[in-house]
């Protein structure tokens, strides 16, 4: 198969440990980066709605305005892709609690956020973006099928897209399907062609699915901790500006990715 060129123009990400895409360079560097706060920030949305949003809606919110930022690139005209292992895993768990023991009980706004595509619709409706917005969903292989699906975006439209993939801590039973016991997010904002404010170039290769990249502590621990933390060999591909990482797409596909010059 022909290999998908793309660029990368922003980068966002928030971990309980991370504030952002620096603070992880920084801890590759060998520095030990200033915890975030506690909650992310979510500066996108206006003040009433990061109020009454959802830990998972600020989380996506917060890495996808660090990636825009960075690029410089205007919200409102971009396309979006939002993945992530399974929306709102506490919402969920709730709605479906609630329903099986006492559906009267269901709070409408709950009910509101409980849809997947929330985190999207949220940042549309707050940036203004008319643009195609995608939700993708694939469990622990979401960063892989949500880069899939924006590289193609990417290059069929030739148009930027942005690229957002984040999920918060699962509750029970959820947890035990996603295994997702911290919070995540990151964020790559994705061009056809290079510019001054290329950061990288990605060339992506389908392949069958390997093992996943080897990763030091404690990202392999952040890694096992969040489905979309799969994105962390990539990352650090983003961090040290060369090198190779394979990435999981589906059960039986994955991602060849090698960083290339930006000439």
């Amino acid at each position: 198969m022909n290999t998908l060129r793309v660029y990368v123009e922003g980068v966002g990400l928030w971990s309980p440990q991370l504030a952002d895409f620096a603070a992880f360079t920084s801890l590759l560097a060998g520095s030990m980066p200033t915890l975030p706060a506690t909650r992310p920030g979510a500066a996108t949305l206006p003040p009433n709605e990061r109020r009454r949003a959802p830990e998972s809606v600020l989380l996506a919110a917060e890495v996808a305005g660090q990636a825009i930022t960075m690029s410089g690139r205007d919200p409102a005209t971009l396309a979006c892709v939002f993945a992530s292992a399974h929306g709102d895993q506490p919402i969920t768990d709730y709605m479906c609690a609630t329903l099986a023991q006492a559906p009267a009980e269901l709070s409408p706004i709950r009910f509101h956020n409980s849809v997947h595509n929330a985190a999207v619709g949220y940042w549309t409706i707050a940036t203004g973006c008319l643009a195609p917005s995608t939700a993708v969903a694939a469990q622990r292989f979401s960063f892989g099928a949500g880069l899939l699906e924006a590289v193609s975006q990417v290059l069929a439209e030739q148009q930027p897209v942005l690229l957002t993939c984040s999920d918060t801590a699962g509750t029970q039973p959820l947890l035990e399907v996603t295994g997702c016991s911290q919070p995540f997010g990151c964020a790559l904002v994705l061009v056809p062609g290079a510019s001054a404010a290329s950061l990288a170039r990605l060339d992506l290769t389908l392949t069958p699915r390997l093992i996943c990249t080897e990763l030091a502590e404690p990202l392999a621990g952040w890694r096992e901790a969040n489905a979309s933390a799969a994105a962390l060999p990539l990352l650090t591909l983003l961090a040290r500006g060369h090198g190779r990482c394979q990435l999981d797409a589906a059960a039986t596909l994955g991602l060849q990715i090698d960083m290339g010059s930006i000439a």
